[in-house]
């Protein structure tokens, strides 16, 4: 869905037989080792781990199949019993959690080779997770499962089904995701009213695959309530626009969904009259905001979300790129906030200590090198000043858990999935730094950055961005 809703290596050779060395000694190769002891060793780089400690220098990271075995000190790891090692020499390196985008839109209307060039370019840049928040489940199921298989070069994919109030399936973009089933009759994309039976609509959602529901919009406080209970109650996640208009964001976070989406939603707790519909694209009123400093009402919004444990999905880049956008075509109709204010909020809720994961709600042009998740987690690091250990905890761990995956990802910790980025400069001292990536590893997997095969215009389409 597009916008808004929508180097050489050290030892290159040790990373041609990495990338290899699973496949040989399975087929029965050069080793008589069952594959199950196969392992490897990134031996000596400055491991960076995700939950916002400091950077632990000559560090080992041992991996079996998918999965981190142990870390520790170089050299202490090497006596692995009766395990074949392979080790990949990563001194001088650093290594961080894989990146996780927490909005993408991959299929409004599905489009496999544009959705598999936009995550090849993910992968290559270090994002091994993304959660992606209102398509044709059916497409981003198939995604989903390639990526899971390793048919394709991709983050694994999380994703959820839309539920919404009647209204909002007169949107165009709803018919694109449900092509062939009456718009808000599929269960990927549910019409929600006072007379649905929310067991019977939680249970079809949970048949997509869904990791969550999303509650999107045109629902009154008491939907989005009742939706939030009977979805937990079946063990299913809940992530929410932060203002589901007529809903108030207050509501919303009272109801207990586990992440909001949209810094810039939050801002109409201020209004004194709540937009009726989701369809009124009234922009806020600046001038609500307190004049200076943290603003009192939002200030309460934070304490809610920090009680209830909920996570912001600020997609804040979103809002300033288009601000600038605009200015070179001043025609262009404004979104609900101006950059600005859409920074402010992000800084107050930082500062106020809600857990703020990196969604992006862009997948970026035919001309991006890197994935729009770079662009948020600039955003967050010099647009609202956050520190770079925590830009990175933002990135991963509280991406993870967004996404509801913190039990295997989003931290560098044995047992955990062996997802994580090699970076050839230290992301700390300069978090642009993540661009000098050497390779992602996922899943155990190796892929390095030399082998990546840049987007094109073909795969993107006649409707990308020049």
């Amino acid at each position: 869905m597009h916008s808004p809703f929508r180097t050489a290596f050290h030892g290159m050779a040790a990373l041609a037989l990495a990338l290899s060395a699973s496949t040989a000694f399975s087929a029965g190769g050069a080793s008589s080792k069952p594959a199950a002891e196969i392992a490897t060793l990134f031996a000596g780089a400055t491991v960076i781990d995700g939950t916002g400690a400091a950077p632990i220098p000559n560090q080992d990271i041992l991996v079996r199949g998918e999965r981190i075995v142990a870390l520790g000190p170089h050299g202490s790891l090497a006596s692995a019993g009766d395990t074949a090692v392979h080790t990949v020499d990563l001194h001088g390196s650093y290594v961080i959690p894989g990146l996780i985008d927490s909005h993408v839109h991959l299929a409004t209307p599905p489009d496999a080779k544009r959705a598999q060039a936009i995550l090849r370019r993910n992968l290559y840049a270090g994002v091994t997770a993304v959660r992606d928040m209102a398509d044709d489940l059916r497409s981003i199921g198939e995604l989903a499962r390639e990526a899971r298989a390793g048919e394709i070069p991709s983050p694994d994919i999380y994703y959820a089904a839309v539920m919404a109030g009647p209204a909002f399936f007169a949107d165009p973009r709803v018919a694109a995701a449900s092509y062939g089933v009456a718009p808000g009759k599929s269960p990927w994309m549910q019409a929600i009213d006072k007379d649905t039976d929310l067991r019977e609509a939680v249970t079809l959602a949970r048949g997509t695959s869904a990791t969550a529901i999303k509650v999107y919009a045109d629902l009154p406080p008491d939907r989005v309530a009742a939706i939030t209970a009977e979805a937990h109650r079946q063990h299913v996640m809940v992530w929410a626009h932060s203002a589901v208009f007529p809903t108030r964001p207050a509501d919303v976070i009272d109801a207990g969904v586990d992440v909001v989406s949209h810094a810039c939603y939050l801002a109409y707790q201020l209004e004194p009259v709540m937009l009726k519909s989701y369809e009124d694209h009234t922009p806020f009123h600046d001038e609500l905001l307190a004049k200076t400093g943290d603003d009192p009402v939002i200030a309460g919004l934070y304490r809610d979300m920090l009680k209830h444990g909920t996570i912001l999905d600020a997609t804040g880049s979103l809002f300033v790129h288009y601000d600038a956008e605009r200015k070179a075509h001043p025609d262009r109709k404004p979104l609900r906030c101006t950059g600005p204010t859409t920074t402010r909020l992000v800084r107050q809720a930082w500062q106020a200590g809600v857990p703020i994961s990196t969604g992006t709600d862009d997948d970026g042009g035919v001309k991006d090198v890197w994935p729009s998740v770079y662009d948020e987690i600039f955003f967050l690091a010099h647009d609202v000043g956050m520190p770079p250990l925590q830009v990175i905890r933002s990135a991963t761990l509280i991406g993870a858990q967004a996404a509801g995956q913190a039990q295997d990802m989003g931290s560098l910790a044995a047992g955990k999935l062996a997802n994580f980025a090699v970076l050839s400069a230290d992301p700390v001292k300069d978090i642009g730094n993540l661009r000098s990536i050497r390779m992602t590893v996922k899943r155990g997997h190796v892929y390095p950055r030399t082998d990546y095969r840049p987007v094109t215009k073909e795969e993107m389409g006649d409707d990308d961005d020049e």
